[in-house]
């Protein structure tokens, strides 16, 4: 069996007990091993983000989109919002159960600045729950289209730093499968998605290349990394956007010439706008 995690210091057992990462007498099982060390190196990267940000300014909101049990944002609060008196974390979850559990761990916890939403992260765009201005937004594994429907909350609100482990790129590969026979005639690169198997693959790295594409289009700039290593999760990539105001020059121009060339130009208003 492989080391135990490190438990950091200062975090609460209680709450990896509720979150089911530790079992009630304290130990991991392989499942929960798999996910404590998911949650505590994301929080890796996104520490630093979070002190550069307090350091220039005391009232940081974070919005984590497609929240599910709010492993990260629970982590996020315990392990550095928790020894500060100010910032605000929020979960936007559309499934109403996971919404009322964490409402009630934050409420035993005593995590009195953490909000969870029940709402769509399409709608949350415009909630009068959530601050104009949201300093950080992260969607972990977020489903069906809430990783591109994250990036565009985050434009809206003017958020400094996005962290995406995106996830749910089938609407690409979907797209990809119904114009497979026209693609042919249109363009050689369709051989790459010809096969059901390439189709999904193909479909996945493209959805993630076009959302950098955009990301960079609209004044960021990206690290782009796996998370894990590929033996803990296939949904493994991580995208870090830091807001620079700087757009790459040709970002806008590639993006519209990669949905043209890939006959996929009805999907413009998914990722230009």
């Amino acid at each position: 069996m492989p080391p135990i995690p490190e438990i950091r210091p200062g975090q609460s057992i209680e709450l990896l007990k509720e979150l089911h990462l530790l079992t009630r007498d304290g130990k991991l099982n392989q499942d929960s091993r798999r996910k404590l060390k998911q949650v505590h190196h994301l929080f890796h990267f996104i520490e630093p983000l979070l002190s550069e940000l307090v350091a220039t300014d005391s009232r940081l909101t974070l919005a984590d989109h497609g929240a599910g049990k709010s492993y990260l944002g629970f982590i996020l609060y315990d392990l550095f919002f928790k020894a500060r008196d100010d910032g605000h974390i929020y979960g936007v979850e559309a499934r109403p159960e996971l919404v009322d559990r964490s409402r009630q761990l934050a409420r035993r916890l005593g995590f009195t600045r953490m909000s969870f939403l029940n709402l769509c992260v399409e709608n949350a765009i415009d909630s009068p729950a959530l601050p104009e201005r949201v300093d950080i937004v992260t969607a972990l594994h977020a489903c069906d289209t809430a990783t591109d429907d994250a990036i565009r909350f985050a434009f809206e609100k003017q958020a400094q730093f996005i962290v995406l482990v995106p996830c749910c790129q089938a609407e690409i590969a979907a797209q990809l499968r119904s114009k497979k026979n026209e693609s042919f005639t249109k363009t050689a690169l369709s051989e790459i998605w010809r096969h059901p198997i390439h189709t999904r693959e193909f479909g996945s790295q493209l959805t993630n290349a076009l959302r950098c594409l955009q990301l960079e289009a609209r004044g960021y700039q990206l690290t782009v990394t796996e998370l894990v290593g590929w033996e803990h999760s296939l949904k493994n990539e991580l995208i870090i956007a830091r807001h620079t105001g700087q757009a790459r020059g040709n970002a806008a121009t590639r993006l519209e010439q990669i949905l043209h060339e890939l006959n996929l130009d009805e999907l413009r208003e998914r990722f230009i706008y």
